[in-house]
Order: structure tokens, then C-alpha cells, then sequence
């Protein structure tokens, strides 16, 4: 399983971060590398709701495999969301919709953010799921 290899991954190469705020600040650091989402895209139905932060998400599905890009307003939101577009990106479908996988709890980041920012990553790991799930 591609999910369950990625996360044997990630604390391995986190690990040697000790503390949260470290592996935290590693997530955002990441998420510089990538683009920011066009205006194109930065529209109400990629927008994903249940996020305080307004939050962009676009799927799309090559090869049988999905593949997401995210932003966000707030430059945290944005690391966030997209080390969790990134981890999910070419997974099949189905095994995609069938995880309960959550990265960020895996690293141990997760307990150290708000209540809602953690609802709102819980919002957006579910719409990756629902696309897989309508993909599969």
C-alpha cells in the first residue's frame, strides 16, 4: 500500500526533528517549494468548506491515480494543506477513499494546532477522500 509505505516514510525522515514545533515549521518550509494555485483555480467550487481559512483544493485523476493541489490564505494553512495534498498525491483511488490516514497526526503535529484548524484539515483530508471515492 503506497499510504502505509508514505507514512513509514515521513516519521522516518521526521524523526530527527525532536520536537513539534520543529516538524511543524519543516511541514511549512516544504510547502514553499511548491506553486501557488492559479486565480484559475482559486474559485468557490474548489474552495473547501468547513475551513476558517479559505482553502483552495483541486483533484485530479491520471492514470487511475489522484493527484491534489492545494492553497490557502494564511501561510500556515497553506504548508498544512499542502504537505497533506502532497502525501495523498499519487495513491489509487480506492486506496484513497478507504484510508483514515492523517500525516500531520503521524508526525505528532496534529495535538499542537487549534481545534479549528484541526477540524479544518479534518474538512479537507475528507474532500481528498470524497474525490477518490467518486474516482474509484
Amino acid at each position: 500500500m503506497i499510504l502505509t509505505e508514505k507514512l513509514h516514510r515521513l516519521a522516518d525522515d521526521f524523526s530527527v526533528l525532536p520536537d513539534a514545533q520543529e516538524k511543524l515549521s519543516a511541514v511549512v518550509d516544504q510547502a514553499r517549494r511548491h506553486a501557488q494555485l492559479p486565480a484559475a483555480d482559486r474559485t468557490d467550487a474548489h474552495r473547501v468548506a468547513g475551513c476558517v481559512s479559505v482553502v483552495w483544493l483541486v483533484g485530479e485523476l491520471r492514470d487511475g491515480r489522484c493527484h491534489f493541489r492545494g492553497d490557502a490564505e494564511s501561510p500556515l494553512v497553506r504548508g498544512l494543506v499542502t504537505f497533506v495534498c502532497e502525501f495523498f498525491s499519487d495513491a489509487p483511488a480506492a486506496e484513497i477513499a478507504a484510508t483514515d490516514a492523517d500525516p500531520l497526526e503521524t508526525l505528532g503535529v496534529a495535538r499542537d494546532l487549534s481545534p479549528t484548524r484541526r477540524n479544518g484539515l479534518a474538512a479537507v483530508r475528507e474532500t481528498i477522500r470524497a474525490f477518490a471515492r467518486r474516482a474509484a
